[in-house]
């Protein structure tokens, strides 16, 4: 029988705890919680959220699946499991905005039923394909009349913020969040917004303003038990809700050409050459069948298309760069396709973190994947980046036991435009050695040259 583990970021809140048993998610609804609990299920709520694809289901089992690991629960729910966790911090611009949205229409038709969410962390949320999906029930609870919005700091801290210093000042926030699991706060948004920006009155409202509060109370605070009240009828409660709404689904991902954005359009080899490399990881993915694929170096999702057409259930995306992002996320919209392209430094990529170092999992913990696929990607690792090849090796075929790896010799166009801009240390990067490194890691199960003298790929196996 399998160990059952807590999940590490799920303790910050004491109505409730999230834990595996196997492949098997358990949430406990412990007394404090369990009449908002029992509130919001009796309401029929639930079961809107849940049948409008905005809230995960949940199933009720029986208390003693827990039995001796967290007693007293008044209620244990059990959830589908997400296939693959992924953070704000690893979201492009689209990503996070179609979070942000999905917690303000939850909140609004809450607040229609009578509830509303406790707080407005975007760790809530998760993605299915590039749909949003509320993953916390215990967020949602009968609203009191009159009660201000307790979460509004947080959502502006962790969606509004990062949106508008993106949108309007083209700041790529990722690096920041993921430094500040807390979000990035109106003190710093407003210090960086110019006069002009700041006249707009939602961000007056929600960045500048709050940003003057927040001084004000530092400056000089509130002595113990003497809170200020403060009374938000409904109608105005919604009003800033539906204000934010509109703002955010107003706001776009800012415009450019980025380095390798275009990279579809202006590849090293031929149109029969592309065909020939789709079909090779066709013929992988067709082997191995995973239920999870991997592809680094995702840009715009054409290899991500074709793993899903040759039988891959899903694939998580990877990319560097954020134009390509933009364009794999619209595809995978537009096309419904169970494809979630995310942000990936991937000579930095993120790091098991937050309390205890493991409130939030490092890519190599969540790594799941049963295949993946590395094109037009290893010679930015190793001649982009200084990484050696055997290192980006040991770190590719270890994220999944079998997949397509790429190797561009030092000939080709793009690793020529790398190699420009820097001394060629790189004695270790040829295709002999390549193989080599590859097949003491892994069983070769196939290699290719995409035309005479043209890119090498391999299929490896490792199980």
């Amino acid at each position: 029988m399998s160990a059952i583990q807590v999940d590490q970021g799920s303790f910050r809140d004491p109505s409730g705890r999230v834990f595996h048993l196997g492949q098997r998610i358990l949430r406990t609804v412990m007394p404090s919680a369990g009449e908002a609990y029992s509130a919001l299920r009796d309401s029929e709520t639930l079961k809107f959220l849940v049948d409008r694809g905005w809230l995960l289901p949940a199933t009720e089992v029986a208390q003693d699946a827990l039995a001796g690991v967290e007693d007293g629960a008044a209620y244990v729910l059990e959830h589908p499991r997400i296939p693959y966790i992924s953070y704000p911090y690893e979201w492009s611009f689209s990503l996070l905005r179609a979070a942000a949205l999905l917690q303000l229409d939850m909140h609004l038709e809450a607040l229609e039923r009578g509830f509303t969410l406790s707080d407005s962390t975007a760790y809530n949320v998760q993605f299915n394909g590039p749909e949003p999906v509320f993953i916390d029930h215990l967020s949602l609870r009968p609203y009191r009349e009159g009660e201000v919005w307790t979460g509004h700091r947080q959502f502006c801290m962790q969606f509004l913020n990062p949106l508008v210093l993106w949108s309007k000042l083209g700041m790529e926030p990722n690096h920041w969040f993921r430094g500040n699991l807390e979000g990035i706060s109106p003190e710093d948004t407003a210090r960086l917004l110019p006069l002009s920006k700041r006249l707009n009155m939602t961000l007056l409202s929600h960045i500048t303003m709050q940003a003057a509060l927040q001084n004000r109370s530092v400056a000089k605070p509130i002595k113990a038990g003497r809170h200020r009240t403060t009374s938000l009828p409904k109608s105005a409660f919604k009003g800033m809700l539906m204000q934010l709404r509109n703002y955010i689904a107003g706001l776009e991902a800012p415009g450019g050409t980025t380095v390798w954005g275009d990279y579809a359009h202006n590849t090293s080899y031929s149109s029969l050459q592309a065909v020939e490399k789709a079909e090779f990881v066709k013929e992988m993915v067709a082997s191995v069948k995973p239920q999870v694929l991997f592809d680094l170096g995702c840009n715009s999702g054409d290899y991500s298309v074709a793993s899903l057409e040759a039988g891959a259930q899903k694939v998580i995306g990877f990319d560097f760069d954020h134009g390509a992002l933009e364009l794999a996320y619209a595809r995978a919209k537009a096309d419904k396709l169970d494809f979630l392209p995310l942000w990936l430094d991937a000579a930095n990529p993120s790091p098991s973190q937050g309390w205890g170092q493991g409130e939030r999992k490092g890519l190599q913990e969540r790594a799941n994947a049963e295949a993946l696929v590395a094109l037009a990607f290893i010679h930015h690792i190793v001649i982009g980046r200084n990484v050696r090849l055997d290192m980006c090796l040991d770190w590719l075929i270890g994220l999944a036991p079998a997949g397509v790896i790429e190797f561009p010799s030092k000939s080709d166009p793009m690793v020529q435009t790398l190699l420009s801009q820097r001394e060629d240390i790189f004695t270790d990067y040829t295709e002999e050695n390549f193989c080599r490194l590859i097949a003491k890691r892994a069983r070769i199960v196939k290699q290719k040259h995409l035309g005479e003298g043209g890119r090498l790929l391999i299929w490896y196996d490792r199980r």
